[in-house]
Formats: structure tokens, sequence, C-alpha cells
């Protein structure tokens, strides 16, 4: 690293990149700005670079595909992050793997130093790695040519480009199928074997160790089990005795590569690698030296198997370094043949192979053999022998000519004769001509073995019957025209251990066979029974003496079941047919030029009778499909030789065009699809009839015309379905005669196509009833085609013409309309297409380059048919509202597409589309806001219309965009208000859409500010719309900003702020008078709060909706969204529909008192309105379990929470307000402080519950402060006064609240550590909501708050009255419920008559009641005394309490109860004598069926202090544990002679100022 070490140094790093702006020598030059700056030239190495976008890149020899790599790896770095956020830990590794791998392999490539076939192979790779890892991130699919370069769509064709892509589709697909289905699979094996059809295995030997002792024969092949048999040729290895190979250069280097495999050899169910062993030397391994044996015999030793199927199904991992041990099962008698030894393996039967075997390695090749040699050259190299597969491969290359015939010796039985013995046979074949001349070298036993003139079979010693299973290839070296010349003969020797016998030995018998039959076919394939002939071995030789006899056997011919031989008519003397002896073999023809049909054969050679031509070529038609694939280049050849050598004649046209649209037909069913690769690469490398087109273009263009005329023509469907290969074949045809004839006949030629072309226009035009072009082929006369299509390649087909158009194309097309309706409907009909196709997104949405290629294409389109429009329909006679309609519907559908939404992808995808298409965008949009301009007095036509799409324009974030396209609205809104005077539909249409726009994600602040200082501008330069302009604007930005934070939480888990906004919203359409989306945002609401149980809310919710309705029959005025909108018509069902839902939620909700006033106005309903006592019935009984379920069920009063948002950090609808919160059912504040703060994880919880001051109102962070507030609302009057249930009076102490307070301790003064009582002031600040809860949230902003301070003494005196209160609610529950515990109220009785844990008298005693107090503060004195009565009313409730502990008290606290009535009796005596005697009286009156309830709270201005006997009437309703004894009692003790301080009042009038309800008295 350089550091910065003086002011003008540029600090740089290993690795960095630097950009040089001028070299000196000595000092540099100081005067640089930003990061720019000098360093020692020696710390860096200077590379060259390129210009381009604008700016400077490094250039080098891999520039493309490193900087791919680079901005590949920038782009994963951002999603990697995103994943490992998000906690996708698998795909986070699986990326980051990738990611390492493609950094190391970008190192390599900038190495150079990589050889050309390895940097082939890694680019591969890499692509391949970058192509999966964008699919599986969801980033757009990278199309490439057959070097890996990525395409250039200004230099692909359309159809190519589409194409490319769906290659690449497929291949990703299918590779990622195989990545989630590791078990059929190997890694990299799908997506290399998809691409191409021919699968090869490689195989090296790398050792062989066995004991023979003499020379050995290694065959290698592959065997199916399942059909027990060898299905591809041998690989030949010749092992010397000494233990290494006889051709000591093959040494560590003995490879093969069996290849011509296909998908369905890859698909069988199980598949071997077989090697058998065959020893050359004595007959018997045994036998001693001593006497001269002979030598050369081919003796079978052993056999080697292993199962392949894991390897050629991928479900392994193959590798050529991996080496697999085979072992060695030797021969273990002489009647162990080789084939059936292999059987028995494969069975699993148990052969002992004692230690000895071969070491190999495996792996699979995938591509034809010219590219394995180009990917795998370290493998397959020119040394390497080639295996091929016995019989034709999936697909038969042009110029891959074979003219081979595979011969297999199956098996034979031979009489002993004369022997004592079975013979040792040995069987010899050779190819010979007509005169018996043995042809040369043209039988290959194997791959890897030189080719020889004879072959020798297996000897086994002494059997009967022969089972050879010897496969061997014949190679047909002759012309093709001599090939019937030709035969293959066999003969037989007995084989002798001596020597000299052996010399002795002549061919007993002779077999042969004809390579072609006598109609000029091929030898046909099958099994053989060949006929053995016998005698004079010279004469067996001789071919003259043979040829004329018959070489198989006749099935149909009864044996000879006596004599051994018989003579055969017309044989040469000396030549018999052995009966008992007999022979068979199995032969396949692999040719590419001998054909085994006749109809096929007489085509090809068609020269020799001209006279059959018209024959022959009708016949093809009925030649099986594969036997025509094998000789496709022939036939083709001999097709178009047809054609050119009759060029001067149209007799054979018609016949060789059907023909070759019956070879494309076969090409395109299924079973042959892998060749259409062949017919291409036909069409560019062996096609050469340079005059083809012309006679191609004439057959396609009558038959054509045929069908305009209305004439049958049945090969009219065929050939549009080969109409793309014809054409190719046009197309290279021309292109050839171009060439040759420096281009002439151009003129002709177009002439050509252009009849053809206005034939198929009559064609389609034509009225015919019947089939037509388009119910026969479904629209292929577009694209041709081989296959049926889908709706994508028709659209790219579309692009391909519009992208060859240009100006001139379209006003000339334009002009060829003949009227103008029908010019009309075709735009009108294109506008449309354009449309749908734009809304479907034909191309996946990862088609990035295929999706622009066609938006730049359409572009062009509607921008030229946008000048038409103009030119032709604009003026008043010849305006077309409708196509002006589809036209601005159109553009702003291609306007605000999603893959032209910029700002939705990465920097990267953004640059590269700007780079290369700029945003088309703009360039619609400034086409949309001309033609708007052009309309003139027309625009009003299109208002309210065209409101809602131009609002959707100019809401597309690009700024330029929308600083020109708003301006529009203006427009619109001075268009209406000349006419009418004011802009209300447009405003209407406005409010209406903006709703549902901003709602899917569209608008942000920039686009509010925008619209409210672009439409004010344009409204204050006109007088007569600048006051209701600028109300317009002010409306849709105070929408616009509540229905952004609308969308800002919407989607949150969290839904709580989500109904914040939606009230925001629809109180907003309530104040503008809009009933349609103010009812649309109630069912928003109710729905959020049904979603998260919220039922009272949701209940409230709906009767806003309720009360808008009346009990009548009117129609429903705005649409009504939820379950109710299909079965209620008028507002009296809406209304009653709503109410039982209303009902059903507050039961819900427990809000038993607000059900049952709708169960009351619904009743009135039935009753009085509509007369359905059945109804009214119904709902009495719900009213009823109602007022049951208030006494009956337990009901929490639920705490309320005050919650502060403090800080700029917070949306605006929360910033800086404090709102009251109505907690659930047993919530905890730390539960509901914890769900606060889950929205806003940054946010800082503020300990202090004081208001915060301006340093955190005004910073940019989020500070939330929470505390518990107490309902601090006025009772109602109706309960004062009453004995009334608590389960009652509870309800309304905490519902229907509007005002909550929270009181904070404080110190004033002198502290005294003794008496903290004295100097305890409470600072109470009440909250005022802006609506009672509950309501239609559990929470609303708080409007006003209000503090007040409360001094120490009238602390004291609340503090005794709530312990007062606290003592009756305990008295109570006992009394109605003799079954709970007694713990509670044993604790707070104790708590306040033990003088151990008492201290709250004398605190305030020695607070408040001693002199000095009294004297400083004379202004307490009242306060004074209502404490000293408070104090002295506590002892009649400590009396009946201690009463009800002593008649619940067990044995075991009978002390502790004791001592407490002692500690009481103490108190009581104290108290009395101070403060006066407070007594109850008590009186009885049953009443069954009621809880028990205590009311207590005396009114402080008519009750006397000063200690007199006071009497004060006490209702206690009691229900005891049996119902029968049920009693009212009521204490009361009454004074003889009242206070003169007091006036007699009644217990209801001593209840009144302080009872918890309102009533109307």
């Amino acid at each position: 690293n350089f550091p910065r070490t003086k002011e003008h140094h540029l600090p740089l790093q290993i690795g960095e990149m630097v950009h040089i702006l001028q070299a000196s020598e000595g000092k540099g030059d100081p005067r640089l700005w930003l990061l720019q700056g000098i360093f020692p030239a020696s710390l860096i190495r200077l590379k060259g670079a390129v210009h381009g976008q604008g700016r400077w890149a490094p250039s080098s020899e891999n520039t493309p595909m490193v900087q791919e790599i680079t901005t590949t790896l920038r782009e994963w770095a951002t999603i990697w992050k995103q994943l490992y956020v998000a906690g996708q830990t698998e795909r986070y590794g699986q990326v980051k793997q990738m990611m390492q791998e493609l950094m190391e392999q970008r190192s390599q490539l900038l190495s150079g130093t990589l050889p050309k076939d390895q940097l082939l192979r890694l680019r591969k790779e890499v692509t391949g790695k970058m192509d999966y890892g964008n699919k599986i991130l969801a980033l757009d699919l990278v199309v490439r040519d057959e070097d890996e370069n990525i395409l250039d769509p200004d230099r692909t064709s359309v159809i190519s480009l589409f194409q490319a892509h769906r290659r690449a589709a497929q291949t990703l697909t299918q590779r990622i199928q195989e990545e989630t289905s590791p078990q059929q699979t190997a890694p990299g094996h799908g997506t290399h074997g998809a691409a191409s059809p021919s699968h090869n295995l490689y195989l090296c030997v790398r050792n062989f160790v066995c004991h023979i002792g003499e020379e050995a024969q290694l065959f290698m092949a592959l065997y199916d089990p399942g059909e027990q048999r060898i299905i591809s040729e041998n690989y030949v290895i010749r092992w010397a005795s000494t233990g290494v190979p006889q051709d000591i250069e093959l040494l560590n280097n003995l490879k093969v590569v069996f290849t011509d495999l296909g998908s369905t050899d890859l698909k069988r169910e199980r598949l071997f690698l077989v090697c058998q062993i065959i020893r050359v030397g004595r007959m018997d391994l045994r036998d001693s030296h001593s006497r001269k044996l002979s030598t050369g015999l081919r003796r079978p030793f052993g056999i080697s198997v292993m199962d392949i199927t894991d390897i050629t199904k991928g479900t392994c991992d193959s590798d050529e370094d991996k080496q697999h041990f085979i072992p060695v099962h030797l021969v273990a008698t002489d009647g162990d043949f080789l084939h059936n030894m292999i059987r028995k393996v494969v069975e699993g039967k148990d052969i002992n192979h004692k230690g000895q075997g071969l070491w190999v390695s495996l792996k699979m090749l995938w591509g034809d053999l010219s590219q394995v040699r180009k990917d795998h050259p370290h493998l397959v190299d020119r040394s390497t022998a080639v295996a091929r597969k016995l019989g034709y491969p999936e697909v038969i290359m042009p110029g891959d000519v074979r003219n081979d015939i595979y011969l297999t010796l199956l098996q034979g039985e031979f009489d002993k004769g004369n022997k004592k013995t079975q013979k040792n046979v040995e069987v010899t074949v050779c190819v010979c001509d007509e005169a018996g001349n043995v042809m040369q070298n043209v039988i290959h036993a194997g791959a890897g073995d030189s080719p020889t003139s004879h072959y020798r079979s297996v000897v086994y010693y002494q059997q009967r019957h022969q089972r050879w299973m010897e496969t061997l290839k014949v190679w047909i070296a002759v012309p093709i025209e001599d090939v019937h010349r030709t035969h293959l003969r066999f003969t037989f020797r007995h084989r002798s251990s001596s020597d000299s016998k052996d010399r002795s030995e002549r061919i007993f018998s002779m077999a042969f066979v004809r390579l072609m039959r006598p109609d000029g076919t091929t030898l046909r394939d099958g099994e053989h029974d060949l006929v053995l002939y016998k005698g004079d071995s010279k004469k067996l030789e001789d071919a003259s003496s043979y040829l004329s006899l018959p070489s198989e056997r006749n099935l149909s011919e009864p044996k000879l079941l006596s004599g051994s031989s018989f003579r055969v008519s017309g044989a040469t003397p000396g030549l018999t047919v052995s009966t008992r002896d007999s022979f068979q073999i199995s032969t396949l023809v692999c040719s590419t030029k001998l054909t085994q049909n006749v109809n096929l054969l007489g085509l090809l050679k068609w020269r020799s009778k001209p006279s059959l031509l018209c024959g022959n070529l009708q016949k093809l038609m009925n030649v099986d499909g594969g036997e025509v694939i094998k000789f496709l280049q022939d036939t083709l050849d001999a097709l178009f030789s047809i054609m050119m050598e009759h060029s001067e004649t149209d007799v054979y046209d018609t016949l060789v065009f059907d023909a070759l649209v019956f070879i494309v037909t076969l090409v395109a069913d299924r079973k042959f699809q892998h060749f259409n690769t062949v017919l291409e690469a036909y069409i560019r490398q062996h096609f050469s009839a340079t005059l083809a087109y012309k006679k191609l273009l004439a057959v396609l263009t009558q038959y054509v015309e045929q069908a305009g005329r209305g004439e049958a023509c049945e090969s009219l469907p065929r050939t549009f379905k080969a109409l793309e290969y014809i054409f190719k074949f046009i197309v290279r045809s021309r292109r050839l005669f171009s060439q040759l004839y420096e281009g002439k006949e151009v003129a002709e030629f177009q002439r050509s196509l252009q009849r053809f072309f206005l034939a198929l226009n009559q064609l389609m035009q034509s009225p015919l009833e019947g089939p037509t072009l388009l119910s026969q082929v479904g629209c292929g006369v577009v694209l041709g085609g081989l296959t049926p299509l889908p709706q994508s390649h028709y659209v790219a087909c579309m692009a391909a013409i519009l992208s060859q158009m240009d100006k001139d194309h379209y006003s000339t097309y334009i002009q060829a309309f003949p009227s103008r309706p029908e010019l009309m409907d075709f735009l009108m009909e294109t506008f449309i297409l354009f449309k749908d196709l734009i809304g479907k997104t034909v191309y996946p949405g990862d088609w990035m380059v295929m999706n622009m290629v066609q938006n730049r294409e359409f572009l062009r389109a509607i921008n030229h048919f946008a000048s038409t429009l103009t030119e032709m329909f604009l003026s008043n006679s010849d305006f077309e509202l409708q196509l002006w309609n589809n036209y601005f519907h159109l553009a702003v559908a291609f306007l605000t597409q999603e893959s032209l939404q910029l700002e939705n992808f990465s920097p990267a995808k953004r640059n590269s589309i700007l780079a290369k298409y700029g945003d088309m965008r703009a360039t619609i949009g400034a086409s949309i806001r001309d033609m708007w301009y052009s309309l003139g007095q027309r625009k009003i036509e299109f208002i309210p219309g065209m409101v809602g799409p131009i609002l959707e324009m100019t809401l597309v974030p690009e700024l330029e965009l929308r600083k020109s396209t708003i301006p529009i609205f203006f427009d619109m809104m001075l268009c209406e208000h000349r006419l009418t005077g004011s802009f209300s539909r447009f405003e209407d249409e406005i409010l209406r859409r903006l709703d549902s726009e901003v709602e899917g994600g569209r608008g942000d602040e920039q686009y509010m500010q925008l619209f409210k200082s672009i439409l004010l501008s344009c409204c204050q330069s006109h007088s007569e719309l600048a006051k209701p302009g600028e109300d317009f604007v002010r409306l849709v930005s105070e929408l616009l900003e509540r229905l952004l934070d609308y969308r800002a939480v919407m989607n949150d888990e969290n839904k709580t702020y989500s109904m914040s906004c939606t009230v925001n919203l629809l109180n907003f359409y309530k104040e503008i008078d809009r009933q349609a989306m103010y009812i649309r945002y109630l069912y928003k609401l109710k729905d959020l709060h049904i979603s998260y149980e919220n039922y009272t809310e949701g209940a409230y919710t709906l009767l806003l909706h309720a009360r808008l309705l009346t009990w009548s029959e009117e129609s429903n005025a705005a649409p009504v969204p939820g379950p109710h909108s299909l079965q209620v018509h008028t507002q009296r069902q809406l209304k009653e529909a709503l109410y039982n839902q209303i009902i059903e939620y507050f039961d819900q909700g427990k809000m038993w008192e607000e059900a049952i006033h709708i169960c009351k106005e619904l009743a009135e309903q039935y009753e009085s309105h509509m007369f359905d006592y059945e109804m009214l019935s119904d709902i009495l009984q719900r009213e009823a379990r109602f007022y049951e379920k208030i006494l009956k069920v337990l009901r929490p009063s639920p705490d309320y929470f005050a919650v502060g948002y403090y800080g700029q950090g917070f949306p605006t609808f929360l910033r800086n307000k404090v709102f009251i919160y109505r907690g659930k059912e047993y919530e905890r504040r730390e539960d509901f402080e914890m769900q606060l703060l889950c929205p806003f994880p940054n946010a800082e919880k503020l300990k202090s519950t004081s208001p915060p001051g301006q340093d955190i109102t005004d910073s940019p962070g989020q500070y939330i402060q929470c505390f518990t507030v107490q309902p601090a609302e006025e009772a109602k009057i109706r309960l004062k006064g009453r004995s009334i249930p608590e389960q009652i009076t509870n309800f309304y102490k905490a519902n229907h609240i509007q005002r909550f307070s929270y009181s904070r301790p404080f110190k004033r003064g002198p502290n005294d550590p003794d008496n903290e009582f004295a100097n305890m002031w409470i600072e109470r600040t009440t909250f005022r909501t802006a609506y009672p809860l509950p309501g239609i949230l559990r929470w609303f902003v708080v409007t006003s708050t209000e503090t007040i301070i409360i001094s120490p003494l009238e602390n004291a005196i609340e503090t005794m009255m709530k312990t007062n209160e606290k003592i009756m609610s305990e008295i109570n529950r006992h009394q109605n419920d003799p079954s709970l515990p007694i713990n509670p109220l044993s604790m707070l009785l104790n708590g306040i008559v033990d003088p151990a844990v008492m201290g709250g008298f004398a605190k305030y005693e020695k607070a408040f009641f001693q002199e000095p107090y009294m004297q400083e503060h004379p202004e307490d004195a009242g306060n004074i005394e209502k404490l000293k009565d408070l104090i002295a009313w506590q002892i009649p409730l400590l009396a009946e309490g201690i009463r009800i502990h002593g008649q619940k008290v067990t044995e075991d606290l009978r002390p502790f109860h004791e001592r407490m009535e002692q500690c009481f009796e103490q108190l009581r005596a104290k108290v009395e004598s101070q403060y006066g005697v407070r007594e109850m009286m008590f009186f009885e009156d049953r009443r069954s069926g009621r809880p028990r309830s205590i009311a207590w709270v005396p009114d402080w201005d008519r009750l006397s202090y000063a200690g007199a006997r006071q009497v004060l009437h006490w209702g206690v309703l009691v229900i005891p544990s049996h119902p029968a004894q049920s009693s009212l009692l009521s204490w009361t003790v009454l004074s003889p002679e009242p206070s003169p301080l007091v006036p007699q009042t009644s217990p209801g009038e001593l209840c009144c100022r302080w009872c918890l309800a309102e009533c109307s008295q």
C-alpha cells in the first residue's frame, strides 16, 4: 500500500484501479482535485483502456467475460446480504460458495496462463454458474452464442434471440430440477445431456493383473442384461505374456470412448461393462512341452463384469481419476461358454475370481465425438480408440458416412462324424468377391485393433453344441455398385492339440451368405440359419462351386431324419448339404449408403431407371420414417438432383416438393426431433441446388393460389407445417445462386415472393366456407415451424416483422388500405392487440432482452400509428373518438408496464437498459402529451374517461416525465371549467382514481410536492381558476398525505397504525362527502379489527354505516362491500343485517350493554313497524341473555395506557402526539410496550413520564413514552343513591370514557424522614381524547391536557377513601360469594388494625392534626374534618369485615383472628373517643336471585365531623348460600339527637354527589 504522507499524495491500496491523467519525471504536479494526486510510477502496472458509456475502463483479452463476472458479483453481493438478513441460510451458503468460485475463476481468466482448451472449458463453466445463479436469485436470463459471448440484440434477429432465450431457459430449468432431485442425476449431467442427444462413456484401463502365462486378448464392451446381448463394438487389447500390452507404446494409454449412446441407452434398466478374456496359445495350459503342441489357438479364459448403471444414469459422479477394480471370473470347465458366464455373473451367481482383475477409470462425456474431442482434449485424443454402438445413433449427422455390417457368430451344432470325441471347431470368417478372392483387411474384431482379412473364432474343447456369441464388424470397402458381388464365407476346421495332427486337418464344412439380396437391397437384419456344405476342401473354397447354391435354410422345408447329407440339385459335384450340422449368425447393417427398403432404393438409384421415377417419388411416402431418416442426406441429395437435372421442365416439381414436405414433416415428429440439427446442418453445409428456389416457390405459390380459389388442396396443411424449412431451402438456394451468378435475377426473385404473399393474402381474405388457412394450421403461415408453437413464438415473429419495417414501409402499408373504415378497423384491432400483449407479459419476467426488444419495436409502431391518427382521424369530419381512446389507453399501458419501471431494477440493470434502449417512458410520455394537446376542442370528450390513465402515467416515478405530464391535469380542469363553469367531474374522478392508484403502490412524497407546485402555478396564472384551483390542490394534497401514510403501514405485520391511517382516510372522505369511499374504508377498518379479534371496535365501526341508513324501503345508494352486497337491496334490509352483525360483535367483545341498546331498537321495529313477532321473540330472548351475562359472566375491566410518539422520525400521523390506548383483558404493560416497539425497532423508550422537551420533539430520532392512566369520568346520575351490583357499575367505570388521569407524586418543602405524608404532593394530569373509548379504534389521540396539584392533605383524604372503598368491596365480594378464599380479606384487615404494621392514622394525625399545622393552614380546616370523618367511618366497615372473617376463619387461623379482634377493639376505642361513633342498622328484604352489594360515598357538605354519633342508612343486598333464606339487610343506627350541624337527609341524597353514573334525576 502507498500511504498518504503529504497533502498532494494519492493514497493507494493493493488491487485498486487508477486512471493515469499525466506522467512526469521528478516531482508530480500537486494541483489536483477530489481523489486525484501523485504517486510513484513503480507502484503500478499499466494496462490498456477503452472508452465507453462516457467513461474509461480497463481492457484485456477477456474483458467482456471478466467484466460480466465483476458485474454479476456486485449484483449478487447485494442479494447475498439480503439472504443473510432474511435468515435463508441454505441459499445464503449456496450463493457464497458460487461467489467464491467465480472470484477464483475470474483470477484464472485474468492470469492469461491457461491453454486454449482449458480456457474454453473455464468460460463454459463460468457462464453456466452465472446463469444458474441468476436463475435461482430471480435475476434476468442472459442469452449467449456458441462461444459463450452475450448475444447483441442489435446484431441478432428477433427470432434467433427468442430461440436463444427458450434454449437457455430450458437448460436452466432442467438443471434446477436436477438440483432438487439429486438422486436422479449427477452434478452437471442433465445440463449437458439435455443439450445433446449423444452420450459417450470414456474408459481407461489402468492395469490388468492375471496369471495366464500366454498372450491374451481382452474384448471389452457394453452389455444389456435385459436383452442378454452386447450393445457396442468391442474394445480390443492385446496383452503379452510378460504382463504388459503387446504394443508397448500403449502402456498407460489404453483409452476408449464408447460413443453413439442415446437417451434410450441411458434409460436401460441396467447396463454393464464386460470384458471377455481369451488366451492365445495351447489347447490346454496343463499340456506339457514334451511334445510339439499346436499354438495360436484362441481359447476362453475368463470374464470381468461391472455394473455401470449408476455412472451412465448420473446417479453417482464419474471421475477420470477414480479407479474401479473389476475381478476376473475364470473358466472352470470346458463347457463354460463366455456368454453364459456373463449371464451368470450378472445374475449374481458366485464364481471364484481368485483376486485377479482389471483396474479401470470411467467418465461420462456429452456431445458428439467432435464436441467431445474439443471439450476434453486431455482425455480423448487421436490415440483414443472409438467403439461405436451396434446400430445407428439417435442422430445421423450429414457427412457421417458409414458402410458397416455387424456380424455375430451365434451358435452351431456339429456331429463328431467318424471321430471318437466331439470336434474342437474353429470358424474362420472372410469377405470374398464373386471370384472367391478374399478382400483384404475389411474385418474388425473391435476398436483399437488392426483390421484383418480373416477372423478366427474361439475354440471350445470337444463340444457338440458350440455357442460363440462373438461380434465383429465387416467394413464394406468396395464401391456401392459392386456390393452385390461380395459375400461372407464361413469355413469350419477341427483343431487338434497336437501340432502335427492339427496341420493335417482340413476344412470339413463351409457356409456363405451374400451381402445383397437379388432385389438390390442389403442383407436383412436379424438371425440367419445358414446351410452348411461338405465336400472337398478345395471345392469348399471355390466360389464358383457354391455361389449358385442357396445360402440359408428354408424353414418351411422338413428336415431329413436319416442320412448325414444330400446332394443339392444343380450343385457342383462334390458338394453336399450337411443336415446334422447347423450354424446360425445374426447381422446388423449400419450403412448410410445401403438400404434394406426397395422403394427407397429405387429413389436413391433413380438414374438407373428414369422411367420409374414418378412411381418411386410417390412410393417414398410409404417408406418407414426411420429408414428415410437413416438416409436423410442421400435422400435429400437425390430429390434436389432430380429437381436440378430437370430444371427445364416442371414434370417432377410437384412430386419432389411433396417428397420434401414429407421428409420435413418426418423430422418434426417427436420420435425424430433430434434430427432438426441434422436438417439445419444439411442446409448450411451440404445443400447446393442453386435453382431449387425457383421451383420450390413456384409449387408453394401454386398450392396457395389453388386453395384461394376454393379448390381442394390436401397438401396445403402439411406444406404450411413444413413452411419454415421450405423457406430455409429457398433462402439458401437463392444465396448460392447470387454468389455463383453475382446477384443476377433479383427482380425476378422479388416478383416470385410478391406473388406468393399476394396469394397468401388472397387466401386469408377468402370468404369461402370450409377449412381455411387459419382453421387448418392455426396461423402457421406467419411462422411455419415443425411443432405447435406457443403464443410467445407468434409474438416474436410479429416483432421480427416490425423490426424489418422502416418509415416507408409503414407509409406504404397504410396507403394500401382501400378504404378509411378498413384502415380504422386495422388500427383499432392493432391497438387492442398491442395492449393485450403488453398486459399479459407474453415472455417470462426474466427475459429482459426479449421484453425490451419487443417494447422497442412496439414503440416504433405505436409512434408511426400515432402519426396516422393525427393525419387522418383528427379533423371534425374524420374524428374517431373510440380510436383515439384506444390509442391513449395503449400508450399509457405501454408506459406503465412493469418491464419499463427502471427504478425497480438494480443499478447495473438500470444502467444497462438506459445505455442500450434509453428510457422509453419519456418517449411515449412526450407522444401522449403532444397527442393530447393536438385534440383541441375535442378534449372535453375524454373527460373524465382519460383522467385515470393520465393520472396513472403521471404517477410513474420519473421526474422529467412528471414535470411534462402533470400540466395535462390543468388543461383538463380548464377545458371542463370553460364548458360547465366547474371541474367537478374531473375532481370526482381524480379523487376516486387517486385512492386506488396510491393504494396499489404508485405515488410518493415527490409526486405530492410536484403536483402541488405545478398545479398551483398553473391555476394562479388564470384568475378564474385561482381560488377553486387552490382549493382543489389543497384537497388532493391532504388526500395524498393520508393515502401515503396509509400505504406506508398497510403491509406491516402490526396493523395498529394501519387502523389509524384508515380512520384518517374515512374521516377525510366524510368531510368531503364521498360516501362510497367513506363506506369502503369503514369496511377495511372493520376487517382489520376482526382479524385482530377487536370485536367491540368492529361493532362500533359497522355502527357508523348503520347510522347512515334509514328504516325505509329506499335502495342502497352506495355499493356495499362484504357478504351483504348480494342479499340485501333496501336500506331497511341492510340496516337490519348490519344490526345483527353488530350485536354478534358486541356479544363477542362482552359489550352486552351496547348490544342491548341495538336489541331495543330492533325490537321497536319488529313490534311497531314490521309486526314481525317471531323476530321480536328472538331478539327479546337475545336481550334477556345479555342481561344474564352482565351479572353472571366474569368481565375484567381493561387497563388504559397513554403513549407518546416524540421525534421527527415518526410518520406525520404519529409525530409528537399522545394517544390513549385501551388494553385487552389481562394485558400487562410490559407486553403492551413490547408490541408498541415492534414496528419501530430503532425507537428509544423514555423512562420519564413528564412531557419531553424540544430537544426530543425536534430530534430526527424516535422516542416512545408509555405509562398507565386511570379513567376519570363522572359517574352516571341514574345509578346514584341506589344499591347496585358492582358488575353493573364496574362497566360504566371503565367504558364510555373520554377523560383519563395520571398522578405523579413529588415532594415539596422540608423533608420529614419520620413522616413522608407531610410533604407528599401529587401532580395530576388529565388527558381528554378526541372520542370516548371504546370506539372505532382501540386508541384515540389526546386533544387536550389539564394538570392540577393535589396537596398532601387532599392526597391523604383520597387514600383513606380508597381504603374504605376497598374494604367495602371485599365485604361485598364475600357476602355475594361465601366460597371465596379468606386470605385477601385477612391481609387487608390485618394491615389496618394491627399496630405492628399500621401507621396510616398516626402519620396523618402527626402531619395534619397537630396545632402548628392547623394554625399555619386555617384554610384546610374543612379537609381535616373530612379526613377525621373518613377515619371514623372506617371503624364500622372494619367491624363488618372482622365479623365476616370470624364466620369464615378456620380453626388453624383462629389465634390470628383473635389477635386481630383485640387490635381492632383498641383501635375502635381510640377512634370513637377522638372522632365520634359511626353505626349501621340492619333490615331484611327477601329478594332472591340478586347479588349483594354496598355503595358507600358520603356527602361531605352535609355530614358532621365533630365526633357526634352519626347514622348512615346502609343497604346491603345479600345472596346467602341457601336461596330460601335470602334477605335484604340494612344497617341503621339511629341518633337520638341528630347534630344541629347536619340537616336530615335521605340515604339517597347522601349518595348522590359521589355516585358513578348519570340519569335524568
